[in-house]
This record gives C-alpha cells, sequence and structure tokens, in this order.
C-alpha cells in the first residue's frame, strides 16, 4: 500500500518537473504580439513616434561602440541590442533613462554570451563616447561621488531590465547560425585544399 502511494507521488512529482521546468523559445514565440508593439509604452507617455525610433537607433549605435571599444564578439553586441529593445517595448523612454539603460543591457550581454566586462570598463567607454561626440576634449573619467551613483544606476537597470524581460534573455540570432555554416563550409574547405 505505501509503496503505491510513493510511486504516485513520484509520478506526479516527475509529470510536474515535465510541465514546469523547460521554456522553449522559437521563432515563433519570440516576436512580440502586435498589441504590444502599437501604441508603445513611449507613445502613451506622450513622446512622439520619430522621437522615440531616434532614441532607439541612438541607444542600439551607443551599444554597438561601445561593444567595439569595450572588444565583445558582435554577438554580444547584438544581444545587447535585442534586450535594450524588447526592453522599451514594455517600459517607456520617458521614465527610463535611455543611457544607463544601454550601459545596463551592453554589461548583461556580454556576462550572456561569455565575455563579461566590468561595469567600470563600460562606464569608461560610455563617458570616453559622449566626450567624442560632444567635440570636448578628452578626459579621464574621475571616480567620485557620481561615478559612484552611475555605477550603481547601472546595476539597478541591469536588474530591472531582467525583471522585466522575466529573466529571459536568450536570443536566437539568425546570422550567428549562418556564422557557423560558413566557418564550417571554410575549415572543410582548407582541409580539402590541404589534402590535395
Amino acid at each position: 500500500m505505501a509503496a503505491s502511494v510513493i510511486r504516485s507521488q513520484v509520478h506526479d512529482i516527475e509529470k510536474n518537473k515535465m510541465q514546469y521546468s523547460k521554456v522553449s523559445l522559437s521563432l515563433e514565440n519570440c516576436i512580440l504580439p502586435s498589441e504590444k508593439l502599437s501604441p508603445t509604452p513611449s507613445q502613451l507617455d506622450g513622446l512622439d513616434p520619430d522621437a522615440e525610433a531616434e532614441l532607439r537607433i541612438l541607444g542600439c549605435e551607443l551599444i554597438q561602440t561601445s561593444g567595439i571599444l569595450l572588444r565583445l564578439p558582435q554577438v554580444a553586441m547584438a544581444t545587447g541590442q535585442v534586450l535594450f529593445q524588447r526592453f522599451f517595448y514594455s517600459k517607456s523612454f520617458v521614465r527610463q533613462p535611455m543611457e544607463v539603460v544601454a550601459m545596463a543591457c551592453i554589461t548583461l550581454a556580454s556576462k550572456i554570451e561569455e565575455a563579461p566586462r566590468r561595469i567600470r570598463d563600460v562606464i569608461n567607454v560610455f563617458h570616453h563616447i559622449k566626450q567624442v561626440r560632444s567635440g570636448k576634449t578628452i578626459h579621464p573619467l574621475i571616480l567620485d561621488q557620481n561615478y559612484i551613483n552611475l555605477k550603481n544606476q547601472v546595476i539597478k537597470a541591469e536588474r530591472r531590465v531582467l525583471k522585466e524581460l522575466g529573466f529571459c534573455v536568450h536570443v536566437k540570432h539568425p546570422h550567428k547560425d549562418r556564422w557557423m555554416k560558413t566557418t564550417d563550409f571554410l575549415n572543410v574547405s582548407a582541409l580539402t585544399q590541404l589534402e590535395i
């Protein structure tokens, strides 16, 4: 009698594990539903759609430039840009600081793609980009209370991005598969040439 009860409980536990332990991401369920695309939270807060598009582009440019300066792989930069876009389809540019969120996204993406960079390095790179874009002479970032406050903002923004995305930060890049196939092809071509 007791053995059958135990077997039944074990079966129920295994059944629940199968039901709740799997996160399934594919190209069909990673695309945002149309009701989230328009109107966006930023538009609901009164931001002009053209201004929002410019902020989205600027954020992605900052992530790309910072990734190059941080010597991150392209996949990490693309992941940071996807996280940035996903975040701002659920939060408003009016209520969230775009530059701080971009810093958080590139920091988080570097961890996801196993090329981690320190927050200090990310902040220094963004400071450098800002100086170059404004045409100012380049000075190093002073480690004062403003730096500490900015670092804490980036840490909080990283947590906010993770929370808003439900810790679902897997990004399936279409170009990653192409790159793998191309490198496999080049490796096979190189081997066949060596054999000839």
